[in-house]
């Protein structure tokens, strides 16, 4: 966001904030459309020009003459710039080299030798994004920023790893798999695997739909590099050595095998100018053996079992099979057929397969897809009992059949087209990376990227086949799935052992290795594991690297104005955006009223209130208008701290919807009936429910254990913590298992209507709305009818606890002045081989003056102390600090280790003490944490944080100013007050496997 210098002009300061919205003639996409067909530029040569009128861009695809490599440029009006490089990269075995590979090139490269140099320019950069992600047949380096000298930087620093690392050897062993002595202190300690990439993998595999899909995957292309895991399955990982890892990079990371892609409103010359000379100019080019080919196709439909571990936390263990059917495609239109054609047959209420499948109650939830050379479809079941396999695959053959013979309703497609028009219409800040991942799978088989963003002719052409033929879609159904030998019917059961089995074969694999050793391989092991610990304990100096200043910061915010007002007697915040013609409406409702034993129903109520039907529409018609006249339509919980007093917050429940402007009455009017006339009667619609929402619940975990594991340890620290593991914690998952369980819900359904009339309440409501000037005034009129509709619902009732006052910050805040912090220590055991730890503790608010200084400390501390010991040393693969919520918090995920990262924590405190920093650190913390305070918002979403929080603008400024302000005495200082041994109230939690360290302690609650 850059600052404007116009703030004067207050409201009319729009046009000039985003030049793209009112001048369209210096804009990027006009520029670009200056390049003809021939034109050679750096060392490229321009093949096409075209516009997209659809997603405001102009695509410029480019060869480069000497290697081949393929270039893509979508030139668009934002500022979020991003650059991509994709590589073909096809393992044929289960090492995982792919992965392991994409982990170790961003170690250190040539120009830029030292470790970890990924890592260093998170803290040297202002990027919006970096990462790096193995698919199954390519790997991919994107990155975005706002800042054109800092694109330079990244550029520079990415091209360097992808395409000249160092791979050396101790960074092969870091990131993927070694032999260490269980303390590389003690040579008489018993040797282990350890590695990045092994303790992810292990993570990754305990993580059942995970497990799923890699199994299907596997299964139904078995011949080529499909049939293999590209992540590394974790016993295989350790048969992968370092020439291999040499030799897979030396034939894959190459500019004949790679696909570049960029994005945003700099200009297209320096970009190729850069990447000719520092990369390009220095390879000739190579015929890449990496192309993958088709799938030998099966005669017959085959079938197949996997086991998995049991879930403990998903509702009834013993449905757990998914039996799906399968069939591949490749060109443009066929794939957007198909991608239609399945939402029509899986997704939502009205869907064939829904009401045949989850409506009878015989599945919980339908499972995931693959993305491979050839689409797959599944249609899959999670939750169903082992008996009802042929079952399953009865039903499947005959709603083929009844969709073959009747075909789809009309508005049923017409709702699926709209929400496609939404997705093109609606701007996100990420929108470069979405259209990078979007035609990723595509170009990497040599499919056309161009066409696949000409998103539009797709659907003009998909309109044109259906009126020359209405049974259009009924034909494909017949070809694809009726006719269609290749079918994989995959089953998957929970097995007791599982988990037992897998250590034991990881014990055996170990042994094997180990047995082999002679005692100078044991010594030679010890001292390696020396050499890579005292590596990694070295101060780095990383000066060889790229870094912007931190006077290279905007010293100002641009400001966003709003205007208030009301709409029937609710405060209203009115927000201008160049918004493409959406309008966002939001509604904020107090839960203040609310009696205590209704709280933990709350996200439930949230997550049915908009699906059980509604006025005159039963839950198919509600679900078919609202995908027909609207973005979306959904309401959760909101906990919003005060920032300024720990024990003040706001509790709430958050309505969001959005819609093309034409759709404006009909959305209010969907709202309306939600307020006056929800449905609270159909026990056998919330059953299907409650068992989706369980489900998706207990599937998180694996995925976000470091999320759950925080919000248990700040449970006991203030009144939004409290509130926050209620909603959102383990407290909610296990609440939601014990109603999935329940034979009989007419006590939950009962509750419904109850919290509906705390919460659906004019009297306790405020609303916000963005959308352009144009339709403003328009927005503003259909809510004073909205408002006016639901005005029957105004009920005056008293906050329900006596010990919580009003506060003046929100309109409808809470305060509690008898909260009394307490020590926590809860311990959840998981069917997982790795742990999540967290430790809290209480600090300040936001505008409190040391707020910045611990911002600026939760990551320096996480950079230069934590990333160190948790990951590198330590083997997880993340860890950090953060702050928040009055909250100071440490976390590791997937981390092989529990009690032992606690310790980590606090000796972490006492580096930062001890003054061992830079000023190099300290300013690369800052440049850290503004690239987080000035990371780009969407239209959809400017004026969010205000209306949630209250934090203004000139707070927001206020608040930069201390964080530039922040030096080495003030960081040693409230390390010293808020962290120190004795000073603090601290709160700690781990989920992970049985742990008798911490079953012999008495001061751990063990669940």
């Amino acid at each position: 966001m850059q600052a404007s210098n116009d703030l004067s002009l207050g409201k009319s300061s729009f046009q000039w904030q985003n030049p793209s919205w009112r001048f369209r003639s210096t804009s990027a996409t006009e520029r670009a459309l200056q390049y003809q067909a021939g034109q050679k530029i750096h060392g490229f040569t321009v093949k096409e020009v075209v516009t997209v009128p659809d997603l405001f861009l102009t695509a410029v695809k480019l060869t480069h003459d000497n290697t081949g490599a393929q270039y893509l440029h979508a030139a668009r009006d934002d500022k979020n710039n991003l650059f991509s490089v994709q590589l073909r990269t096809t393992p044929m075995d289960n090492t995982g080299v792919p992965h392991i590979l994409e982990h170790t090139v961003l170690c250190g490269s040539e120009k830029y030798p030292c470790r970890d140099p990924f890592f260093k320019m998170l803290n040297r950069s202002l990027s919006t994004f970096m990462n790096a992600f193995t698919a199954s047949d390519f790997t991919m380096y994107p990155f975005s920023t706002q800042n054109g000298k800092d694109f330079q930087n990244l550029l520079s620093v990415y091209l360097d790893a992808v395409f000249f690392p160092c791979l050396r050897e101790l960074d092969f062993w870091q990131e993927g798999w070694r032999l260490e002595n269980e303390k590389p202190t003690d040579p008489t300690s018993p040797l282990v695997f350890k590695g990045v990439v092994f303790n992810e993998m292990k993570g990754a595999f305990s993580d059942n739909e995970r497990v799923y899909a890699q199994h299907l995957q596997n299964k139904l292309f078995p011949d080529h590099t499909y049939g293999v895991v590209s992540g590394g399955e974790p016993l295989a990982i350790p048969d992968l050595s370092w020439e291999q890892l040499k030799h897979f990079h030396a034939t894959h990371y190459h500019p004949s095998n790679a696909r570049f892609f960029t994005y945003g409103d700099l200009p297209l010359e320096q970009h190729l100018k850069q990447i000719q000379e520092e990369a390009l100019s220095k390879f000739e080019r190579t015929e890449p053996d990496t192309a993958v080919p088709n799938q030998p196709h099966w005669d017959r439909p085959r079938e197949d079992h996997v086991t998995c571990s049991p879930d403990a936390m998903a509702p009834d263990a013993a449905k757990q099979n998914t039996c799906p059917s399968l069939c591949s495609i490749t060109d443009t239109f066929e794939g957007f057929t198909l991608s239609l054609l399945s939402s029509l047959m899986i997704s939502g209420p009205n869907s064939p397969f829904y009401k045949t499948l989850i409506e009878p109650k015989i599945g919980t939830n339908f499972s995931s897809v693959v993305g491979t050379k050839e689409a797959s479809f599944s249609i899959g079941l999670q939750g169903m009992a082992e008996e009802d396999t042929e079952k399953v695959k009865q039903i499947i053959v005959q709603t083929i059949d009844e969709i073959i013979a009747n075909g789809f309703e009309e508005e049923r497609i017409e709702a699926l087209l709209h929400k496609i028009e939404i997705q093109m219409k609606h701007q996100s800040t990420s929108f470069g990376l979405s259209l990078a991942s979007y035609i990723a799978s595509c170009w990497n088989h040599d499919g056309d990227p161009v066409q696949l963003l000409k998103i539009s002719d797709s659907v003009t052409q998909f309109r044109e086949a259906l009126k020359d033929n209405p049974r259009f879609l009924q034909e494909k159904v017949l070809h694809y799935f009726k006719d269609n030998t290749h079918r994989l019917t995959l089953s998957m059961s929970p097995d007791e052992a599982y988990l037992e089995k897998q250590v034991k074969a990881e014990e055996e694999k170990l042994q094997k290795k180990v047995q082999a050793l002679s005692e100078s391989d044991k010594k030679d092991i010890y001292e390696k594991g020396l050499e890579l610990l005292s590596v990694q304990s070295k101060i780095q100096d990383a000066s060889c690297l790229p870094a912007l200043k931190v006077s290279d910061i905007e010293p100002t915010i641009a400001v966003t104005p709003v205007e208030m007002g009301t709409a029937g007697g609710v405060p209203v915040q009115y927000c201008e955006q160049p918004t493409n013609g959406m309008v966002y409406f939001r509604a904020m409702c107090s839960l203040n009223t609310l009696p205590e034993d209704l709280k933990l129903y709350v996200p439930l109520f949230c997550s049915v209130i908009t699906k059980m039907g509604c006025g005159g529409l039963d839950y198919r018609q509600q679900a078919q208008q609202m995908e027909l006249k609207t973005g979306g339509m959904s309401i959760s919980t909101s906990v919003n701290p005060d920032y300024s007093n720990m024990d003040m917050y706001e509790q709430g429940v958050l309505l969001s919807s959005s819609c093309l402007e034409r759709n404006l009455p009909d959305m209010f009017h969907l709202w309306s009936d939600i307020f006056n006339s929800p449905h609270f009667d159909d026990e056998e619609r919330l059953r299907v429910l409650v068992m989706i929402s369980a489900q998706e619940l207990a599937n998180g975990i694996s995925y976000s254990g470091h999320m759950y594991a925080m919000t248990r340890a700040a449970r006991s620290l203030t009144p939004t913590g409290e509130l926050q593991e209620t909603f959102g914690g383990m407290e909610q998952v296990k609440f939601m298992k014990r109603i999935a369980e329940m034979p009989d819900l007419t006590q939950v359904l009962r509750t419904l209507p109850r919290i509906k009339r705390h919460i659906l309440n004019p009297l306790n409501m405020r609303c916000a709305v963005n959308s352009t000037p144009q339709k403003m005034s328009d927005a503003a009129g259909q809510l004073d009818n909205f408002m006016s509709n639901v005005a029957s619902n105004k009920k005056d009732r008293k906050p329900v606890r006596s010990d919580i006052t009003e506060c003046t910050t929100f309109d409808h805040g809470s305060y509690e002045p008898n909260f009394k912090p307490c020590q926590m220590k809860t311990f959840f055991p998981m069917p997982f081989p790795i742990n999540f730890v967290s430790e809290c503790i209480r600090t300040v608010p936001f505008t409190h003056e040391d707020y910045a200084s611990l911002n600026i400390l939760s990551r320096m501390m996480t950079a230069k102390y934590l990333h160190r010991e948790i990951r590198e040393k330590g083997g997880a693969y993340g860890g950090g600090a953060r702050v928040g919520g009055g909250l100071f918090t440490f976390y590791s995920y997937r981390d092989p280790n529990s009690v032992q990262t606690l310790s980590t924590f606090r000796k972490s405190v006492d580096w930062v003490r001890s003054g061992q920093f830079t000023q190099q650190d300290i300013d690369e913390a800052k440049l850290s944490v503004f690239s987080a305070v000035d990371s780009p918002v969407a239209p959809s979403n400017k004026g969010m944080g205000r209306f949630l929080s209250g934090i203004t603008d000139e707070l927001k400024q206020a608040h930069r100013e201390r964080l530039f302000a922040v030096t080495d005495k003030s960081l040693v200082d409230v390390a010293g007050r808020y962290l120190g041994i004795g000073q603090r109230t601290c709160g700690v939690a781990i989920l992970g496997p049985e742990n008798d360290i911490i079953k012999k302690d008495p001061s751990w609650v063990v669940k």
